[in-house]
């Protein structure tokens, strides 16, 4: 709501930070619900950074994005317990439905060829070449799309 420096009040800087803090709020409360993804701040372990004379704590970041594809092509993990299988067609349809009286295992996301990772916002290049590098490592012959936001 400022169109130059010289209309800049400390009221309405307030207000911008005020917003800014309550988008990261409405944000954090979104994730709230998540059992696995709730997080991308580690705050410390029991590993220790040296720090000049004296030992901290190591906190650590994990980016979100990173976090779903390192589930996605985790083959220890069968059953993701963040991300969910959309039933699409007939077929996988009746096998919800059968689910619910029968022991069906979901697909898993890793279980297919092709990943096609689709970002609200969109995604920067480093975060490409990241994805890219995890799926090739851990999923060989796994085929990653990259889909522009528009």
């Amino acid at each position: 709501g400022c169109d130059s420096p010289q209309n800049l009040t400390s009221q309405k800087a307030r207000e911008a930070v005020d917003n800014v803090f309550r988008s990261l709020r409405d944000i954090a409360r979104a994730r709230m619900h998540m059992k696995q993804f709730n997080s991308i701040h580690n705050p410390g372990s029991n590993t220790h950074q040296a720090s000049g004379s004296s030992f901290l704590p190591c906190a650590s970041y994990k980016p979100l994005l990173k976090q779903i594809v390192e589930e996605i092509c985790n083959p220890e993990r069968p059953d993701p317990v963040d991300i969910e299988h959309m039933s699409s067609g007939l077929t996988d349809l009746l096998k919800t439905g059968f689910s619910m009286f029968m022991k069906v295992n979901r697909p898993h996301p890793g279980d297919h060829p092709l990943l096609i990772i689709f970002m609200v916002g969109g995604v920067t290049v480093s975060e490409v070449k990241m994805v890219k590098d995890l799926v090739t490592t851990r999923k060989p012959g796994t085929q990653v799309k990259t889909v522009p936001n528009v």
